[in-house]
């Protein structure tokens, strides 16, 4: 997937300034994809040249403007295109899990440190994906909010429930990794309990 679909998908829901692209993505798409602002500007401009997008010279202070950028029928069209083509699997680069993999070699305290901070970091993660998803069952995502006032009312149950549903995958692969750092712990322990 590239940047580009995820801006898309923001863009679905309303017309945005980089400013507010940038910021929602980090609050919505972002926990999903991530991007820093120094790929999100460059990004639009390019959509904006193709025409997936347009930009309109809007207000910004008293003395200054900015690009408000909508989606363009080109743009609806792309994202389909893409929502609609089978999904694409990168090849796995999965650092915890191949480091764990030669634990042998490792101190036996470093091993229980590094699978405390793998649980600690899904345990966030995970708290962050269910409250997201909380806020997207509730409506009271402004993201959400903003698809749910646009989008006719039969639409607004499909809005919400996919979304839910990918939040909860999140929620479900944190727990995973979450009870496989402490099955590690437990591995670990046992294999550095001296023999009887």
């Amino acid at each position: 997937m590239s940047l580009r679909y995820a801006l898309l998908a923001l863009l679905t829901a309303e017309p945005l300034t980089g400013y507010d692209a940038a910021k929602r993505f980090g609050g919505s798409v972002g926990f999903v994809w991530h991007a820093p602002d120094s790929q999100i500007y460059p990004e639009l401009r390019r959509m904006e040249k193709e025409g997936l997008i347009e930009g309109e010279q809007v207000r910004w202070g008293p003395n200054s403007t900015k690009t408000r950028y909508s989606i363009t029928d080109d743009g609806i069209r792309a994202f389909r295109d893409w929502i609609n083509a089978p999904m694409d699997y990168g090849p796995i680069r999965d650092a915890p899990h191949m480091r764990a993999a030669y634990f042998e070699w490792a101190d036996p305290d470093c091993v229980r440190e590094n699978l405390q901070r793998h649980i600690d970091y899904y345990t966030e993660q995970r708290a962050r994906w269910a409250a997201m998803r909380a806020s997207i069952l509730d409506a009271s995502h402004p993201t959400i909010a903003t698809r749910i006032e646009k989008y006719p009312a039969q639409e607004h149950e499909r809005i919400i429930a996919y979304k839910a549903f990918a939040y909860q995958g999140l929620v479900d692969r944190a727990t995973a990794e979450i009870e496989w750092a402490h099955d590690g712990l437990a591995l670990v322990d046992k294999l550095s309990s001296p023999s009887p």
